[in-house]
């Protein structure tokens, strides 16, 4: 099957646009409402937002954004000694959004970009997945206390719940939002202690909250959808 690159409106669907401009304005509220936030966070809150609603439709819009994002949020975790996040965003979640994007062109659902979903995972993908999940989170834990990041329990923590989501993505299983739904507690709770000491972090508590939700409503919108998947 071809795919062809259509505009945003043929994409989503009235309840996504909400989502996405209920997270869009609190997003920027919260940027305007904090005279410290820097343009960076705030483009990246506002990318983040964006490709997380791409991806609750199953588009892989959603993975080429989150590759932007990655980026962004990657440079920000930078500046803030959250080498975690840096390390995270940059060495495996752009990566591995890469590898999705690959898998998901390479498996459509429709002409659209929408994926195709697997409804069930075998035991070699789980075992594979929980192998894979726990060399990540020890590796990348081994570098980070090398580094000494900042708040480095809670950065851990979030390196496996990130890895996880990851991987589920690139399996294309509706579990992926619920993996990522952890990772976004894990990081309102990274920035929550930031914003203690600096303001600017603020956007990004908001940004995760915002994911948060949506991520809920990728796993409603994946379940729903592959019920009647191909």
């Amino acid at each position: 099957m071809k795919i062809r690159f259509v505009p945003p409106h043929e994409i989503l669907g009235k309840r996504e646009w909400i989502i996405w401009g209920i997270s869009v304005a609190a997003v920027s509220l919260c940027a305007w409402a904090s005279p410290e936030t820097g343009i960076p966070s705030l483009i990246a809150a506002l990318i983040g937002v964006t490709a997380l609603i791409f991806l609750a439709v199953g588009h892989f819009y959603g993975q080429l954004l989150t590759i932007v994002f990655s980026i962004f949020y990657g440079v920000i975790s930078y500046f803030f000694r959250y080498y975690g996040e840096m390390l995270t965003y940059l060495g495996m979640t752009l990566p591995m959004a890469a590898v999705s994007l690959v898998t998901w062109l390479r498996n459509p659902y429709d002409s659209k970009g929408t994926v195709a979903i697997r409804k069930k995972l075998t035991a070699k993908n789980i075992t594979g997945m929980l192998l894979a999940t726990a060399a990540a989170t020890a590796l990348f834990g081994v570098l980070l206390r090398l580094l000494h990041t900042a708040q480095l329990p809670v950065s851990i923590i979030s390196i496996t719940t990130s890895f996880l989501a990851a991987y589920l993505t690139a399996l294309r299983s509706p579990y992926y939002a619920l993996a990522y739904a952890a990772n976004d507690v894990v990081l309102i709770v990274l920035w929550v202690l930031a914003a203690r000491e600096d303001l600017s972090c603020l956007p990004m508590v908001a940004n995760y909250c915002m994911f948060l939700i949506n991520d809920l409503y990728g796993f409603y919108s994946w379940r729903k959808r592959a019920s009647v998947s191909i």
